[in-house]
């Protein structure tokens, strides 16, 4: 559709000149086709971001990811042909705070609608430790705080307000398609609603309420069923634990009955199978869904998140 195009600066201009179109990098196979696609062209940042747009928009919406399946989000430094993509597209939907590269694109874009995700809910500040006292066990207390937590997308909650938000965008931007956007947002929230019914009805009657994750992705999921997370890492999941965490986390894990450590995807399992190898715990993946990939307990959002939950109730088990 590209109902507004804008000049691309004179930088992101020579940057292109001076990459040649063969060095996109970070960015999935269809990104050179972003734009000129007679559909609504909107950027995503990352993978969630990216399903809301897919969902909301329908078939008068045309996705590009700037994150590649497999790739960390937060490493993520975008192309000068990606910033220059940005430019010539409809609208861009991101997360304000988790990729640095991304929010310094947008700012200085011309793009006419910006949709931050992190502002149409409430984010919290986590530390190592969410939902409960568990680090208290070993009398100390966790006092880590490494800013506003902007894993919103893994309460299925805080991710249907972001969704009715973006279809409100999606709909002022958009105004030839509005119904369209309507209906299918309410659509998808009444599917996140129905999720977060199997998630709190799964995690009400389990033995412990205590998990280990090597990220500290699961606050806001935490909170919302009512368990703590005990991450071996703050908010940056490349991040390593000092010598005391683990300490820690062993104490804990014996006074809760933990069971299991649990990893992700896209970053190594090394720290995850180290420390439940030193306290005798098992291994398990919990999924961030930061992306998609070969690797992943499902194809999309929904499916992953219920393998999270089989893997929630198998870790805590049932009473």
């Amino acid at each position: 559709m590209n109902v507004r195009r804008q000049h691309i600066s004179a930088v992101a201009v020579a940057a292109v000149t001076a990459l040649g179109l063969g060095t996109l990098t970070g960015c999935s196979g269809d990104s050179a086709a972003a734009a000129g696609t007679g559909k609504f062209d909107v950027v995503a940042s990352f993978y969630p971001m990216a399903f809301l747009a897919e969902r909301i928009g329908g078939a008068h919406v045309h996705v590009t990811s700037l994150t590649q399946p497999g790739q960390e989000p937060h490493d993520l430094e975008i192309s000068a042909r990606q910033t220059a993509q940005l430019q010539d597209s409809d609208a861009v939907l991101y997360l304000k705070n988790l990729q640095p590269s991304v929010d310094d694109a947008v700012a200085q874009s011309e793009v006419k609608t910006k949709i931050d995700a992190a502002s149409l809910t409430s984010l919290e500040k986590h530390g190592n430790e969410v939902g409960g006292h568990a680090a208290s066990h070993d009398g100390s207390k966790n006092e880590e705080l490494s800013g506003l937590d902007p894993h919103i997308w893994l309460d299925p909650v805080r991710y249907a307000q972001v969704a009715e938000g973006v279809g409100k965008s999606f709909e002022k931007a958009d105004p030839q398609h509005a119904a369209d956007y309507r209906k299918n947002t309410a659509t998808l929230v009444k599917q996140l609603h129905a999720l977060d019914t199997r998630f709190k009805d799964g995690l009400a009657h389990t033995k412990s309420k205590v998990f280990i994750t090597t990220h500290a992705a699961f606050g806001y999921l935490a909170e919302r069923y009512g368990l703590t997370e005990e991450a071996i890492n703050g908010l940056d999941p490349e991040s390593e634990p000092s010598a005391a965490r683990v300490r820690q986390l062993e104490t804990m894990a014996k006074a809760d009955g933990v069971t299991t450590v649990f990893y992700e995807t896209l970053v190594s399992d090394k720290t995850a199978k180290t420390v439940a190898s030193d306290a005798g715990l098992k291994t398990d993946v919990l999924d961030p869904i930061e992306g998609i990939t070969s690797k992943s307990r499902g194809t999309d959002y929904f499916s992953v998140q219920e393998a999270n939950l089989k893997a929630l109730q198998s870790a805590l088990g049932e009473k």
